[in-house]
């Protein structure tokens, strides 16, 4: 068990939520190009790719909340498993230096 691979994955999906929340305040905001994160896998870690969207020329807002708030639901429980991945982590080293004292 790699407590590390939690963490990781933890602040990629904390990066793509700051996004999500930076679109969806600004959805009125003439011209915005809202960004788009790509989650990637390297190794045994987990990193959010962050970059613009295409501009589509629009002279509103091109933030899409019919994407951003299911993004935030899955940033939501992604966050609670690794948290809940931690925890049990913690009690099983918890119990192993109990039976060690």
């Amino acid at each position: 068990m790699n407590i590390s691979n939690n963490i990781s994955s933890i602040q990629a999906h904390q990066t793509m939520m700051n996004n999500n929340a930076h679109n969806v305040a600004n959805v009125n905001t003439d011209k915005f190009r809202p960004t788009d994160t790509v989650m990637s896998e390297t190794g045994s870690s987990v990193t959010a790719n962050s970059r613009k969207t295409d501009d589509t020329g629009s002279q509103k807002s091109q933030t899409d909340l019919s994407k951003e708030i299911p993004d935030q639901m899955i940033v939501q429980g992604a966050t609670s498993a690794n948290v809940s991945a931690i925890q049990t982590q913690d009690e099983m080293f918890g119990s192993l230096l109990d039976i060690k004292a």
